[in-house]
């Protein structure tokens, strides 16, 4: 196993749970994998496919993911296929032919492809020895992300009960988890879940406020690095689009108005490096195998956190790092609140809302947000500070806010528990709102009694209270907020509450706890923490001669430069300078078929290199031992210190071996020509003799 690791992907070791994931299918056992986006999910079917006897179907749900994968593989020397809609006929023909001869190890093909009665029929006449089944929380309805063509995939376990199905995903709550298992059929399978923890990406959240000179600002820091945008309307993206191209960035548009020609041009040219950045709507990058997106930006508000992982997931996948920033609004949630509201099914809404309402909670939480993001999950991350955060980065103390929670559960408490937390913070801050004076709420005891506060404010420490538990939030279409055990043990002096605050707000009066939702400029505040040994800090310039030799390579084959070496691979390659095949091989992603298809040409550019370099090296060398030898040189001769009849021929004859031409002439300039050359390389010998 561990030798086809190496020849085959070039890795000398597995990633955590890959082995024994492995090992499961192989031993033809069912197994779900829940791994975050660059944790090495496709190598739990890839390697088994080259292991067992048969052919590997693996369903995937985007024409752009097949292509790249297939690509991938083929560059790795493994015969693989992929059958969708943009083969031609004869294309498709030739395919079904090369697997009934046995050729093909590796098949990739589109859900609603599969479950066509031809496509049955042909893997029951073919050995196939297992199903993989990738982004399959597209099957739950509970998921973010569902597709019906994927329903029909429980058919699997019903035509071919004895091919054992691996069911993967990035991003799936526990709820969707066990969905995905309950309609694929295989709820004895073994169930491998990693942790989501990206320590290469750091989480901020700004301001939506003067967003596009922010964004801009930002992205001039960012040139020439590759990155995506997401927005939420097909209009934002192309007015976005369009602001960028006018201020010199490389950028592209993609969403679903495009035509599909359209779309994946673009696509291919950004994952090929000939544009520096997306703009697109949530459609893009499902699957996207490109390693080198160093920042992922959210214009507008996603509409739940599953859509946030996955989407920041698609940043950083060679494991250095990458940025994620997300501008927040509320108007943006009321916008999609209002899109919710005219889904048809009740239990749509709710989970939506349920969905965005998180969401909101991790724009304006005041604690770590790869904390809060990890606990959506179900994970928990022992360190309160994780050091790669906007949160985390941010000094902050706490400070007693026992009294302002009083006043928040006696108004819920005379609110019967009936209304939601922006009526009960207006019946707080005294608000003569139709709606209060209504219901005759300005006639309750706790009318007004927070008017020293904005209603910001209160709603900020209402928020931190729900965090915290001390109040609960009931209901997902319309959230109540309700009392529990802690909320009494407030009230009854037994209990106190702490508000998170700014170092810097602690001297002034109360501001808003939400953290980094102010108006700001982007500063270069924070330095993403990412640890690279020492041995592994590439050569500049070497590392860039690397990714000209890449990208020529890339070009000519028509195929993503990451397929030819990553990143990573070349930054080792720049770092450790091999000079044999064999220290080649030690390079991770260096397989056995690509250093014999690619490595004799990046071992000569590396040498090249090399040999630039010495030869540099060198020529500074002389130039610094030249430069003192000429001035002494200079003074000497102009103040006569050497005599002319003492000039001796053969002395002039050995130094003419040391001298360069060039320095002579540059002696002789500076005297004004007055001594000859002789005499000038007379005076330098003497001296080089004195050194």
């Amino acid at each position: 196993m561990h030798e086809t690791l190496r020849k085959y992907f070039g890795y000398s070791d597995f990633r955590p749970l890959q082995e024994e994931i492995i090992n499961d299918v192989l031993n033809d056992c069912d197994t779900f994998v829940l791994m975050p986006t660059g944790g090495g999910k496709s190598l739990c079917y890839q390697l088994p496919a080259l292991l067992k006897d048969g052919i590997t179907v693996v369903v995937s749900p985007l024409i752009s993911l097949m292509k790249d994968q297939v690509d991938s593989l083929k560059e790795n020397g493994i015969d693989a296929a992929y059958l969708n809609s943009t083969l031609k006929p004869a294309q498709s023909k030739r395919i079904y032919e090369e697997l009934k001869r046995g050729e093909i190890k590796i098949l990739y093909v589109a859900p609603e492809r599969l479950t066509m009665s031809g496509t049955i029929t042909l893997l029951k006449s073919l050995n196939v020895s297992l199903f993989a089944i990738d982004e399959s929380h597209c099957i739950s309805e509970w998921g973010h992300d569902f597709r019906p063509e994927y329903r029909k995939l429980d058919m699997l376990k019903k035509k071919f009960p004895k091919i054992p199905i691996i069911a993967l995903t990035a991003t799936a709550t526990p709820k969707v988890r066990e969905d995905t298992i309950k309609q694929l059929g295989i709820e004895n399978c073994g169930i491998y879940v990693a942790s989501f923890n990206r320590q290469n990406l750091f989480y901020r959240v700004r301001a939506k406020k003067d967003t596009y000179n922010n964004l801009l600002q930002y992205l001039r820091k960012k040139k020439g690095e590759s990155g995506i945008i997401y927005c939420q309307s097909r209009r934002t993206v192309d007015s976005l689009t369009k602001k960028l191209l006018k201020d010199g960035f490389n950028a592209l548009s993609y969403h679903a108005g495009l035509t599909d020609l359209q779309r994946s041009k673009n696509q291919e040219m950004f994952i090929k490096d000939r544009a520096e950045i997306v703009v697109a709507t949530i459609a893009f990058g499902m699957g996207i195998d490109k390693p080198n997106v160093r920042f992922v930006i959210h214009y507008d508000l996603p509409k739940n956190l599953e859509g946030y992982y996955q989407e920041t997931g698609r940043g950083g996948r060679d494991g250095l790092e990458c940025e994620c920033v997300l501008f927040f609004s509320r108007g943006d949630k009321y916008k999609i609140e209002y899109f919710i509201k005219q889904k048809d099914k009740k239990e749509e809404r709710d989970i939506a809302i349920k969905q965005l309402n998180d969401m909101v909670d991790y724009c304006e939480s005041n604690i770590c947000r790869r904390k809060v993001l990890l606990r959506y999950f179900g994970e928990e991350i022992p360190e309160d500070n994780c050091g790669k955060c906007d949160v985390c980065l941010q000094p902050r103390i706490e400070v007693d806010g026992t009294a302002e929670a009083r006043l928040i559960i006696k108004c819920i408490q005379d609110l019967n528990q009936r209304f939601g937390m922006n009526h009960v913070i207006d019946v707080l801050a005294g608000s003569r709102a139709k709606k209060i004076t209504d219901k005759k709420h300005h006639l309750l005891k706790s009318f007004g009694q927070g008017d020293e506060y904005s209603k910001n404010e209160w709603l900020d420490m209402a928020r931190e209270m729900v965090r915290q538990d001390v109040i609960k939030v009931e209901g997902a279409r319309y959230p109540l907020l309700k009392l529990n055990r802690k909320s009494l043990e407030v009230l009854d002096g037994k209990r106190t509450v702490s508000f998170t605050r700014k170092v810097e707000d602690v001297q002034t009066e109360y501001e808003s706890v939400t953290p980094d939702i102010e108006e700001e400029e982007f500063e270069e505040d924070y330095k993403p923490v990412v640890h690279r040994k020492i041995s592994d800090d590439p050569d500049k310039i070497l590392f860039d001669k690397l990714k000209e030799l890449r990208i020529s390579l890339a070009q000519m084959q028509d195929v993503p430069p990451y397929i030819i070496f990553a990143d990573t691979s070349l930054r080792q390659m720049a770092a450790r300078r091999p000079a044999t095949k064999e220290e080649m091989l030690k390079i991770t992603g260096v397989g056995e078929y690509k250093l014999k298809k690619y490595g004799d040409m990046f071992l000569k550019a590396i040498a090249e290199h090399l040999e630039t370099v010495e030869s540099s090296k060198q020529e500074n060398k002389r130039s610094k031992t030249k430069a003192p030898v000429k001035e002494e040189v200079i003074t000497k001769v102009s103040g006569n210190s050497i005599p002319k009849p003492a000039l001796k021929k053969e002395i002039v004859l050995n130094a003419l071996d040391e001298l360069e031409d060039e320095l002579i002439r540059s002696i002789k300039d500076k005297l004004g020509g007055i001594y000859s050359n002789d005499e000038i390389r007379n005076v330098y010998q003497s001296i080089i003799k004195k050194k």
